[in-house]
């Protein structure tokens, strides 16, 4: 928290337009979005603001924090090196749209029919 503060504070040293999403804010936002697997469509909900400043947030933060070189993974040369085996999963988890049958106009009147009788 402390290193993305103070960034902050250098970029919004000289004034300008306060932020609508506070550093607090950001940090969470990030931390949800990886943790529990929210679309950043349902994150903007929760906080009343658009998809786009959502991800603009956890660009920022992952950006901020991968600059200060506290947060930087260990390279993959390093990781063979110390004999670690190393499982990559891949899975596809983007959202679908769902097709929805189509009303046919026959069994509607045909259940209008059925109706009045």
């Amino acid at each position: 928290m402390h290193i993305l503060s103070k960034l902050s504070r250098e970029l919004h040293k000289e004034g300008g337009r306060l932020p609508r999403l506070s550093v607090l804010d950001k940090l969470v936002i990030t931390l949800r979005y990886y943790h529990d697997y929210r679309t950043m469509v349902n994150i903007a909900f929760d906080y009343e603001v658009s998809k786009s400043r959502i991800s603009d947030a956890v660009k920022w933060v992952e950006e901020t924090l991968i600059m200060d070189g506290t947060f930087a993974l260990p390279a993959k040369r390093e990781l063979k090196e110390a004999g670690t085996d190393v499982v990559i999963a891949v899975a596809d988890v983007t959202e679908c749209e769902t097709e929805r049958p189509k009303k046919n106009r026959k069994s509607h009147i045909q259940a209008s029919k059925n109706a009045i009788q």
